[in-house]
């Protein structure tokens, strides 16, 4: 719970520093080492700067209402309280047990009723609007700029479906545009988070959270062509469904109705000196709305026996694998004996516009009671569109059979409608204590801390992808750590026991493979955040492979504490986290091979013993060859990790 610590809150509200002209407000985050300048006059601007260097020039923002009225023009400010905090936030799920909470924060009220809240962290800058109006809104439109001073690179997430003036519909799952600010395609829309290179070794991500009943932003370049605006899907009037997507096929010109008295998102821009420093970032936890759900005992992080990826593929067996009974009690079977938490049932279960229906002799009530006999909970896949017609019969009718929770897909958009439905969809879903997990849909933004059964999102191109395109995914998996990570739980799907080098690789849909080392994905388990993990790959192949199988299980989902160690974007990463006393610690690089020095400086004072995987000495050749060995470790300790190309390394350490 946070508890609120107002220092010198009276003198603070009339310690403002006016720089210059009295419409003009300075504030700085506690350690003072990122300045916030306000404008307020003719146009409301903000600027940022970190220890004397610029970070965001000048930047307009904005509320377009619809009645013509725009906030943040001609401001005039009625009242500029400020306030410092230094608290504690308790996350449910996360990487830590603990997040420190201290920042400054001014309220600039002004005339017409709306307010504009500037909060400055040691390592990042937030503000949002909020409006004291009656009655109903309609927001025309959002001014958010983000002006950068020089013509940086920057790592960008572009997808060809995204072009202006055509439908906001997407997977949000895209590699990285690694280009000048000046070199985004104009014609192209940017989905968040996305992080600029701004030199000194300096690194700004921009994100959003607390985003609830409001369109994602988007960003586009702005017409100082070293700078992104943010660009909103229109709200959609009406929609048809196409196959399984809900696509909507008329909109309005303006992005929102919504209420007069309410809290717009955050817009926000983290800053880190190294870029191991964005492994360990917690401004959406920070930003978003307080826990909604007041018991979280039934709320379960796990891992999860995964189908879909592995197309069924189960031998050995005396019964024809498939989207049958048989088949998901053997996934059962495979999971209690791996102390697994949970099954999922993908596509194909049921009928996908009708959750009562279920297909190929699926006998659920069966499978699901065969679940509780072994410990194991079941979770059931659905189309959005699906869920949002049936979710107010469905959940409490599959929650009475024993059900934990649905794997919602497809999503495929971020307007307004489809928000407001995210946050509809897990207050409903806690009501009859199912956990969700967000597919086909864009970046978490803070509802998961807000409904805390929200276990997961995708929007991000996962392992799915391995069965069907050639891509650099080594590369990728060392890029998403630093940037989509930062918005919080990605869903990447990881497990992959068929690995090949960049030459041996080719897209087989029923029996795919991964690109990168073995142990690159064992080390995937440790870095990737997802309080419900999955293991993508069939039993059959991870019985096979039990050495690697009980390494992976023996992974949490959630943690104590995280420590980043190194890493370079888009190169390689290394980090560790904390589970009560024991230490899990994963590395992995491009295709580049690498050594690094791994401190154990982290760890408290005593002695321990760690079992290591590590890239085989031919895994350059064979992308499955590995070493397991055990060997006692100090805090003194510095460890040389080798890896090959697409290589990982993973050690669990535990105090002798």
């Amino acid at each position: 719970m946070r508890k609120y610590l107002l220092l010198l809150a009276c003198s603070l509200r009339v310690a403002i520093s006016y720089a210059g002209a009295p419409k003009d407000f300075d504030i700085q985050s506690p350690d003072g080492s990122i300045k916030v300048h306000i404008e307020a006059g003719q146009q409301l601007r903000w600027a940022v700067e970190h220890k004397g260097q610029a970070v965001i020039a000048p930047s307009a923002i904005s509320l377009q209402l619809g009645d013509g009225e725009v906030l943040g023009e001609n401001v005039k400010v009625v009242s500029a309280p400020v306030e410092k905090v230094n608290s504690t936030i308790t996350p449910i799920n996360y990487n830590k047990a603990v997040i420190e909470d201290r920042y400054t924060q001014l309220t600039l009220n002004c005339k017409g009723d709306y307010s504009v809240i500037v909060r400055v962290y040691n390592d990042a800058v937030a503000y949002r609007f909020v409006t004291r109006k009656k009655g109903a809104l309609i927001i025309k439109n959002e001014e958010a700029n983000f002006n950068f001073v020089a013509d940086d690179k920057a790592f960008i997430p572009i997808q060809w479906d995204y072009r202006i003036g055509k439908i906001f519909n997407s997977s949000f799952e895209a590699l990285y545009h690694e280009i000048n600010l000046s070199q985004f395609p104009t014609d192209s829309l940017a989905f968040l988070p996305i992080l600029v290179d701004i030199g000194q070794g300096k690194k700004v991500a921009i994100v959003e959270a607390d985003l609830e009943d409001y369109p994602g932003m988007y960003l586009n370049l702005n017409e100082t062509q070293k700078g992104f605006k943010g660009v909103y899907a229109p709200y959609p009037l009406e929609a048809e469904l196409k196959g399984i997507n809900y696509i909507p096929s008329k909109r309005a010109d303006y992005i929102a109705q919504t209420t007069g008295t309410r809290n717009f998102p955050w817009r926000a821009i983290v800053i880190s000196e190294q870029d191991k420093d964005l492994l360990n970032q917690d401004i959406v936890q920070k930003l978003a709305s307080p826990p909604r759900v007041t018991d979280v005992s039934w709320i379960k992080p796990g891992q999860v026996a995964w189908d879909w990826w592995n197309n069924w593929n189960v031998s050995h067996v005396n019964f024809k694998a498939g989207i049958n009974t048989p088949t998901y009690k053997y996934y059962i079977d495979f999971a209690a004996a791996n102390h697994l938490s949970y099954i999922v049932m993908d596509e194909g279960w049921s009928d996908d516009q009708d959750l009562f229906k279920a297909k190929n002799g699926i006998d659920l009530p069966a499978i699901v009671d065969y679940g509780k006999q072994k410990g194991i909970g079941v979770i059931l896949w659905a189309t959005w569109h699906t869920i949002s017609q049936q979710m107010d019969t469905a959940f409490p009718y599959f929650a009475a059979l024993g059900i934990k929770g649905f794997k919602i897909d497809f999503f495929d958009r971020d307007d307004q409608v489809v928000i407001a439905s995210n946050y509809a969809i897990a207050k409903l879903a806690a009501q009859y204590k199912l956990m969700v997990d967000y597919h086909g849909t864009s970046k978490p933004a803070g509802l998961q801390r807000t409904y805390p059964n929200v276990m997961g999102y995708e929007g991000v191109k996962g392992l799915e992808n391995f069965k069907w395109a050639n891509e650099d995914q080594p590369r990728y998996v060392v890029t998403i750590p630093f940037i989509r990570m930062m918005a919080g739980p990605m869903d990447y799907t990881p497990g992959a026991m068929r690995n090949a080098t960049q030459d041996a690789y080719r897209p087989i849909s029923a029996n795919p493979m991964s690109k990168g080392t073995r142990c690159m994905q064992l080390a995937e388990y440790i870095i990737f955040e997802a309080p419900l993990q999955m293991l993508s790959d069939n039993p059959t192949v991870y019985t096979k492979e039990q050495e690697c199988t009980d390494f992976i299980t023996k992974v949490p989902t959630t943690f104590d504490e995280t420590v980043p160690l190194d890493g370079k974007v888009g190169e390689y990463v290394a980090l560790a986290r904390r589970k009560g006393s024991t230490w899990y610690v994963g590395a992995m690089t491009n295709w580049s091979p690498r050594e690094l020095t791994l401190d154990c400086g982290f760890l408290p004072a005593g002695t321990y013993q760690a079992e290591i995987f590590k890239d085989g000495l031919n895994a350059d050749r064979d992308a499955t060859d590995y070493t397991r060995e055990v060997i006692k470790v100090s805090p003194g300790d510095k460890l040389l990790i080798k890896l090959h190309g697409g290589g990982g390394w993973v050690a669990r350490i535990e105090p002798q």
